[in-house]
């Protein structure tokens, strides 16, 4: 039914047991009757199992919607007020109730005239009066549709109601760059979209998350924390290992999945995940409130934090490369200079062992001139040859410290982390690319693959900062030099 209701409206909806606390459950239903909401009210049997067209002892048919439509103050002879509610049978037909204050019943009878006038024409057709404490007694559940300024204006009973404040974000979970699954997963639960929400004072908001998987939904849910004040970019593990969350909404594979609760004014941090790590569909997250709020993306600004390549030091004891030179001096030319082909052979010899060797394929070996040399002859000089033995070994030592659960395999989800080690500091849409083009089929990465995104990372970098000398963050180019510039990538 709610599904239904959301794909038919465009809003979001939320499911609210009616509690037998009756001043909140009023209170609640007045706030919801004078904004552009949908209420429905229902009696969920105990097992689904039930038929609909079963009924209570008043009437009220289990398992059916009725629209819940306003709530009157009615005044009888001896001064006592009664509140009533006013509700509408999908069946159009009002004879079904025969509770307290149906339709000819003797409750009526202690009401003036002229009282009795007023509150029976509100009643339009198939519409029934329940007293408040029926209706409390009666119903299960309330189901409600929120609807903002655009998606309110075809429903003409919400056209003078206080219209929603709504922020929205899209995105999506995507394997090795925002799929870190629920917070039972404290190496991954940070690379989860982390969304911004600000709130200008104290206000009941709703948030609710819809999945786009629907042949094959996920099991979906958010956490919230409170965020410090000044925090602009992406939060990293240690603060989830150290705060605890604000609130949890329940992990269920529904298309959207709600949560109602009081704020103070400040910021919050709301996480979108699904229950499992790696698992990926789009979705949209949406925050009601009455009053104004800001909802925004926490991410990376993309930069390099140290150069990747590592230098050989000028005084390096002869002994460290001198097993090297003599293989590089015979596969050089007289130039004392090896091309990618040459290097490949190079490395295939001096490199200690077949995870290390990964990277000896020739497409990477390309990529390790064109980054190491500058004269653009595409071949590499010996010193050029130490500084990436220097850099290999540097670039081994992340590697190794993300690889902790097996030797040589790197998990995508770790790659960011990775990469920030060796210098690279990159937004979620760059992460996105490399895990594109450089994740293999089982979601890891080979130390291969790691070196190739590095030299790619680096040539990029490098490209940038040459056009950009005063640091201005942006650069122009002609076709020419954007040609060279992405074919040298």
């Amino acid at each position: 039914m709610l599904d239904g209701l959301a794909d038919l409206t465009g809003g979001i909806t939320e499911s609210i047991a009616i509690r037998a606390d009756g001043p909140a459950c009023g209170r609640l239903l007045h706030k919801l009757l004078d904004m552009t909401s949908i209420l429905t009210c229902v009696v969920q049997p105990p097992n689904q199992v039930r038929a609909h067209a079963e009924k209570l002892v008043n009437g009220i048919q289990i398992g059916i919607n009725y629209r819940l439509c306003s709530m009157e103050r009615i005044e009888t002879f001896t001064g006592e007020e009664i509140q009533l509610v006013r509700l509408k049978n999908p069946s159009e037909n009002s004879s079904e109730y025969i509770g307290p204050w149906c339709l000819d019943s003797p409750e009526w009878s202690e009401v003036p005239p002229l009282e009795m006038e007023r509150i029976q024409k509100k009643l339009q057709e198939g519409e029934i009066w329940m007293p408040f404490a029926e209706f409390v007694k009666t119903f299960t559940h309330l189901e409600v549709v929120h609807l903002d300024s655009d998606t309110s204006r075809d429903e003409p009973s919400l056209r003078n109601k206080n219209t929603w404040q709504m922020r929205l974000y899209q995105g999506n979970w995507q394997k090795g760059v925002s799929a870190g699954g629920c917070r039972n997963n404290p190496e991954t639960f940070h690379i989860n979209p982390q969304l911004h929400l600000l709130l200008s004072e104290m206000e009941e908001v709703v948030v609710s998350l819809n999945q786009h998987s629907i042949m094959e939904p996920k099991v979906i849910g958010f956490t919230a924390y409170s965020l410090p004040k000044g925090s602009g970019e992406s939060i990293g593990k240690s603060f989830f290992k150290k705060n605890k969350s604000l609130f949890n909404s329940q992990y269920t594979n529904s298309r959207q999945v709600s949560y109602r609760c009081q704020l103070e004014q400040g910021g919050y941090l709301i996480m979108p995940t699904t229950f499992e790590p790696g698992q990926e569909s789009g979705f949209t997250l949406r925050v009601y409130s009455s009053k104004p709020l800001k909802l925004k993306l926490l991410d990376t600004i993309p930069l390099l934090l140290k150069s990747a390549i590592v230098k050989a030091p000028p005084l390096l004891d002869g002994k460290s490369f001198s097993q090297y030179e003599a293989v590089f001096l015979q596969l050089a030319d007289e130039h004392r200079a090896v091309n990618a082909f040459e290097l490949q052979e190079l490395l295939d010899a001096c490199l200690p062992n077949d995870y290390i060797k990964s990277c000896a394929s020739i497409e990477v070996c390309r990529q390790i001139v064109l980054t190491f040399e500058s004269s653009n002859t595409g071949r590499l000089k010996f010193n050029d040859f130490k500084d990436l033995m220097c850099s290999l070994k540097s670039w081994q030592t992340a590697f190794k410290n993300h690889t902790k659960e097996k030797t040589g395999i790197l998990k995508a989800e770790r790659l960011r982390d990775a990469l920030l080690e060796v210098g690279f500091q990159l937004s979620s849409d760059v992460l996105a690319t490399l895990i594109l083009r450089y994740m293999r089929k089982d979601g890891t990465l080979r130390f291969g693959d790691f070196v190739s995104a590095i030299l790619h990372l680096t040539v990029s970098f490098n490209i940038f900062e040459a056009k950009d000398p005063l640091q201005n963050g942006s650069i122009k180019m002609n076709l020419a030099e954007w040609l060279k510039s992405s074919l040298t990538c």
